[in-house]
């Protein structure tokens, strides 16, 4: 269990970093009727890579604290997943596409599923 919140903090900050280093991504995937894209892809940047630390640390109510922030957050961000999908024409160049931005949105469930395995794996 050790390993997978190992990986799960890693994971989610990099992630998070990523809002910062490539904003464009990000900002194309916005659904339209949500306001001030820029502050949002900064906002949820911020939080995966909180959830993603206090899901590295040895504090088990630490942990629990930030694998709910981290669910909240995938729930948060589910509909740019959801406009990348309903929109495949505009994302042509996602691998797989179309296909693959339907397949994707199920598979929210399994970071669910994997943060929830990390906020309960005891500590090292």
């Amino acid at each position: 269990m050790r390993l997978i919140r190992v990986l799960c903090g890693p994971f989610f900050i990099l992630a998070g970093v990523m809002h910062f280093v490539s904003p464009g991504f990000y900002l194309r995937i916005m659904p339209s009727w949500l306001p001030r894209h820029e502050e949002l892809v900064a906002a949820s940047g911020g939080a995966e890579i909180a959830g993603g630390l206090a899901l590295m640390c040895p504090d088990p109510s630490v942990r629990r604290a930030g694998g709910w922030f981290t669910i909240a957050t995938l729930l948060a961000v589910f509909p740019a997943n959801v406009n990348m999908a309903v929109n495949a024409e505009d994302f042509a160049a996602v691998p797989g596409a179309p296909v693959s931005l339907y397949a994707r949105l199920p598979f929210q469930l399994v970071f669910i599923a994997w943060v929830r395995a990390a906020m309960r794996a005891p500590a090292a």
